[in-house]
């Protein structure tokens, strides 16, 4: 099995949201099955119904979690020696050679990516564009809207 690339960031978010799941999610769900059956009838039950499909939630994603923690290869950033150069984890501040505005992209795994928090999938064509570049370099994006030239003003290793 492939290893999936994760920051201590994104593998510790992941390990919060397993241990909610399993220390208080499942327990509320599977008290809610247990008061819903109380009622009688399953089969007009509507309570017991909605119980269930959210226990099948819960328990599919605790699968799903537990599965990328076991694939994942958690990548410390502060223990790597870059040399300046872009890599998974580190966090870049780029200039848009169109309108010379800055944005600021830490690259991460692909469950991490939250654009709004400007943390983009190592898998996505600004990141691909990125990958072994330092500061000074600029870079051409093919993205869907057209080519995009951005320059690297600063690499971190945060």
């Amino acid at each position: 099995m492939a290893k999936t690339p994760l920051t201590v960031r994104g593998a510790e978010q992941l390990r919060e949201e397993l241990k909610r799941l399993k220390s208080e999610d499942r327990p509320r769900v599977i008290k809610a099955i247990a008061e819903a059956r109380a009622h009688g009838d399953l089969s007009e039950n509507a309570e017991y119904h909605a119980a269930r499909e959210q226990q099948s939630f819960v328990e599919g994603r605790i699968l799903e979690l537990e599965s990328k923690l076991s694939s994942a290869e958690v990548i410390d950033i502060t223990n790597l020696n870059a040399n300046g150069k872009v890599v998974f984890g580190s966090t870049v501040v780029l200039a848009d050679g169109e309108n010379a505005n800055q944005v600021t992209y830490q690259i991460v795994g692909e469950d991490e990516a939250d654009i709004k928090q400007g943390r983009i999938s190592v898998n996505s064509p600004i990141a691909r564009a990125l990958i072994g570049k330092q500061q000074g370099d600029v870079v051409v994006v093919k993205t869907p809207a057209g080519e995009r030239q951005l320059e690297i003003v600063e690499v971190h290793y945060e």
